[in-house]
């Protein structure tokens, strides 16, 4: 009687022109919060309809070549590397800096792209946003050449870009959705892909200094390690099509 009655309202639906709600890869509809996720304390920091919030890094104005698109935030790739268009470049949440977080997304690649998402950056004239902030990678893994550079995989999706791996690497192909989260509370940061953690860190401590110590990041900034304890959140144009949606945070 069930499915009879699901057939039913479906087709209800078609005849009569009904739109039908997107879902997300998380519970509900997306660009909205869960019951679960309102008591818990969560915001939205993408209403799916415009930019509200999301400028240019280290400018004041939302660039051309990002655009709001089916209820994401898309970046239109130049095809010419790391932030190599004209009209756009890294894009970050301007209205507040945070600190102590969850901080939750879906992101959609296109094939053979790459992109990144920052997390306690600081904006520093005339410097790049990755020289100051941890990078969850965004990868097309079965066609991006990062894939099998730096070492053990610390360079495909999920993971900490050129530091720790993500394990298990679960990414989904491109063109699909994937749903992430990262925590930082007081120095510890958690790394989850599609509902599983994939990695843990520690700033600040010694540890860190050593694995930041035998990256590539001290030849660009020689302070890099230094992690600021409070930051903005930006996504990156890496110079291909990208799509971020359901950004949402609460404070911990």
């Amino acid at each position: 009687m069930k499915s009879t009655f699901l057939v039913l309202l479906v087709s209800v639906c078609f005849i009569f022109g009904t739109p039908a709600v997107a879902q997300s890869t998380q519970e509900g509809a997306i660009n909205t919060l869960t019951p679960q996720e309102k008591a818990q304390g969560y915001v939205l920091l993408f209403d799916g309809k415009t930019s509200e919030g999301w400028r240019s890094y280290n400018k004041t104005t939302f660039p051309g070549d990002w655009n709001i698109v089916d209820g994401a935030i898309h970046l239109k790739g130049s095809g010419n590397g790391e932030a190599g268009s004209v009209n756009g470049g890294d894009l970050v949440y301007g209205k507040e800096k945070f600190s102590n977080f969850a901080f939750k997304a879906e992101w959609k690649i296109s094939e053979g792209g790459n992109s990144g998402i920052f997390y306690l950056a600081q904006e520093i004239p005339g410097k790049e946003i990755w020289r100051t902030a941890p990078e969850m990678q965004v990868l097309d893994n079965d066609r991006h050449p990062d894939a099998m550079l730096g070492k053990d995989g610390n360079r495909q999706a999920g993971s900490l870009y050129d530091l720790i791996p993500a394990k298990p690497q679960n990414a989904k192909p491109a063109g699909e959705w994937n749903s992430i989260e990262i925590i930082s509370y007081q120095g510890t940061v958690v790394h989850k892909m599609n509902g599983a953690t994939v990695l843990e860190y520690h700033l600040w401590t010694p540890e860190w200094n050593d694995l930041v110590k035998n990256s590539k990041f001290p030849t660009y900034n020689p302070d890099w390690a230094n992690v600021a304890k409070a930051g903005v959140i930006g996504f990156q144009d890496h110079g291909n099509d990208v799509w971020y949606r359901n950004i949402k945070i609460r404070k911990l």
